[in-house]
C-alpha cells in the first residue's frame, strides 16, 4: 500500500478534461480511503472538502453515495458537487435507495466520492457489500476517495468487541486496505467527539445520551482511536521498509543481548522495563559461537535466560556466529528494532583498544537504533 499518492501527482496517467472527448487510458482507478475512530470525527467532511479542491483544479468530481445522517454542516459541504442519482428498489412493498454502481460507472468521472464502505446493499442488489461497488468502479478505471471507521476492520471486530461490548455485523476484508493507495486518518480527540455529540452534530438529540451510554464512552474512544492510528501506522511502516531498500521504523522494539555472563538476568530485566514503558515487543538475543563449546553451567544460563523471557511474554531468539555484533546487527535489522540493550563491556583495556568494544561496532552498523549500556560487575566467564 502506497500512501504518497495524490491525484493530481501521477504525471504519467492524464485526466481527461470536462466537456472534452477522451479516451480513458486502461488502468486501475486509485483508492483513498479516510479513516476514523468513531461516526462523528468528520471523514466525509474532508471527503467533500479534496474533492471541491480537485474540481477547482478541473479534476471531473462526482459524488456516488453521500450520506449526510441529518449532518446540516455535511450536507451543505456537497453542494457545488455533481451527485449521481441513487436507484431505488422495492424490499417489502417499501421503496429503498441504493448506490448505483453501474450509473457511476456510465458517467464516468475521473473521481468518485463514496461514503461509508462497509455498508451492505439492500438484498437483491448485483453485489452484496459496498466495496464491491467500488472495486468494480475501480476497474472500470475511476478513482475513488471512500469512508471508513476502525470498527468495519474484519480482523479488528473481536478487539472491538472486546473494547466497547458491541458487534459490529458490517465488515470490510483487510485486503480492502492492503490494496488501497492513500489511507488518511481523520483524527481528534474524544473531548471533541463528546462536544460534537452533545451539539447534536452526530446524532439526533434522542440518541445522545444512549450514546454517551454505550458506544460513546470516553475510555472506548480512547481505545478506537489508538486503534486508527495504530492501524495506519503499521500501514506506513510496512510500505516505507520497502523504498530504497531502508527500514522506517514507527513503533518501539527493544531487544535485549545476552551472554554466558551472570549480568545477562539483569540486562532482561531491565530491557523488559524499557519494552513494558514503551509498550514495546521485547526480545532476547544469545549469539552462539560454534568455535566455543558452552559448559553445563553455561547452557543452563542460557535456559534460565531463556525462560524469564519468556515469562516476561518476549521471544528468545538464538543465532551462530563467529561475529557477536554483526550477528546483532543482522537481527536487528531483520526484526526492526529500535533499542538495544547490551552490558557495559567486560574485556580488558588492552583488547578494547585493539579490537574495539562491541558498543563501538553496534554504533557503527546500525546508524538509527538506540543503545542502552548497563553497568554490571564484572564477573563470569565471556561467551
Amino acid at each position: 500500500m502506497i500512501h504518497s499518492s495524490e491525484l493530481t501527482n501521477h504525471p504519467d496517467e492524464v485526466y481527461a478534461q470536462p466537456n472534452r472527448t477522451y479516451d480513458r487510458p486502461r488502468r486501475r482507478g486509485k483508492h483513498k480511503i479516510f479513516i476514523g475512530m468513531a461516526p462523528g470525527v468528520g471523514k466525509t467532511f474532508r471527503m467533500l472538502e479534496e474533492g471541491h479542491r480537485l474540481k477547482a483544479e478541473g479534476i471531473d468530481v462526482a459524488v456516488g453515495l453521500l450520506e449526510t445522517h441529518g449532518r446540516k454542516e455535511t450536507a451543505a459541504k456537497a453542494e457545488g458537487l455533481e451527485i449521481v442519482p441513487r436507484k431505488t428498489m422495492l424490499r417489502s412493498e417499501k421503496k429503498l435507495a441504493e448506490m448505483d454502481a453501474e450509473a457511476v460507472i456510465e458517467r464516468r468521472p475521473q473521481l468518485a466520492l463514496i461514503d461509508e464502505l462497509a455498508h451492505t446493499n439492500i438484498p437483491g442488489s448485483l453485489r452484496e457489500k459496498r466495496h464491491q461497488d467500488v472495486e468494480e468502479i475501480l476497474n472500470a478505471g475511476i478513482d475513488v476517495f471512500s469512508t471508513l471507521n476502525i470498527q468495519h476492520i474484519e480482523s479488528l471486530n473481536d478487539l472491538v468487541a472486546r473494547i466497547t461490548g458491541v458487534v459490529v455485523r458490517e465488515r470490510v476484508p483487510d485486503s480492502v486496505l492492503e490494496t488501497a493507495d492513500e489511507i488518511v486518518v481523520i483524527d481528534v480527540t474524544p473531548e471533541t467527539l463528546e462536544t460534537r455529540l452533545l451539539e447534536g452534530k452526530i446524532y439526533a438529540p434522542e440518541k445522545i445520551e444512549q450514546s454517551l451510554k454505550n458506544f460513546f464512552q470516553r475510555r472506548h474512544l480512547i481505545a478506537l482511536r489508538e486503534l486508527a492510528l495504530r492501524e495506519v501506522a503499521d500501514s506506513v511502516e510496512d510500505d516505507a521498509g520497502t523504498l530504497k531498500g531502508q527500514v522506517c521504523n514507527i513503533h518501539e522494539r527493544v531487544l535485549v543481548c545476552i551472554s554466558t555472563y551472570p549480568n545477562s538476568l539483569q540486562l532482561l530485566r531491565r530491557g523488559w522495563r524499557i519494552a513494558n514503558y514503551m509498550n514495546a515487543p521485547f526480545y532476547a538475543l544469545f549469539v552462539n559461537d560454534p568455535d566455543k563449546f558452552l559448559t553445563k553451567p553455561e547452557s543452563l544460563h542460557i535456559e534460565t535466560c531463556e525462560k524469564l523471557c519468556k515469562e516476561f511474554n518476549g521471544q528468545f531468539l538464538r543465532v551462530n556466529g563467529n561475529n557477536i555484533a554483526q550477528a546483532i546487527s543482522d537481527v536487528a535489522k531483520q526484526y526492526r528494532i529500535t533499542q538495544i540493550v547490551v552490558g557495559e563491556s567486560q574485556q580488558s583495556r588492552w583488547n578494547l583498544l585493539l579490537r574495539g568494544s562491541l558498543t563501538q561496532k553496534l554504533v557503527r552498523s546500525l546508524k538509527h537504533v538506540d543503545l542502552h549500556i548497563i553497568a554490571t560487575e564484572k564477573s563470569g566467564e565471556p561467551n
